[in-house]
């Protein structure tokens, strides 16, 4: 039934209140990914779509997507100062990621940062919890 006084057919706000109760199960599911595996894997896909596609910006937005996510992952688990620091170390390690690349190659320096942001997130932020 419709809380307030309206119009609207029961079935219909019987529908919108089953989408928002399985929209929070997906977010709780989702939740579960550890938020090093979230911050490593934007590193790798970001450059994964980058040099696959030939499309920088869409690279980019992959980085982008998984650096927000897990850095609302690092604030809950582990606080805002924590949180600022894992997103600093994941914006150094895709800086620094281009002048290691001349040295040692592309691949390995994307695998390279990523496992370094990845073991610096399980420590700071996963490992607790």
């Amino acid at each position: 039934m419709c809380p307030v006084p309206c119009r609207v057919r029961p079935w219909l706000w019987e529908l919108a209140s089953r989408s928002r109760a399985v929209g929070r199960t997906q977010e709780a599911d989702m939740a579960r990914v550890p938020s090093a595996v979230v911050a490593a894997s934007g590193l790798v896909g970001g450059y994964g779509v980058a040099r696959w596609t030939r499309q920088r910006p869409l690279g980019g937005v992959v980085l982008a997507v998984a650096g927000v996510t897990a850095a609302r992952q690092w604030r809950e688990q582990a606080g805002g100062v924590a949180a600022a620091a894992l997103s600093a170390a994941y914006v150094g390690a895709f800086a620094g990621s281009h002048p290691l690349a001349k040295k040692v190659g592309a691949w390995p320096a994307v695998f390279g940062v990523a496992g370094a942001v990845g073991l610096a997130s399980w420590v700071v932020a996963d490992r607790r919890g």
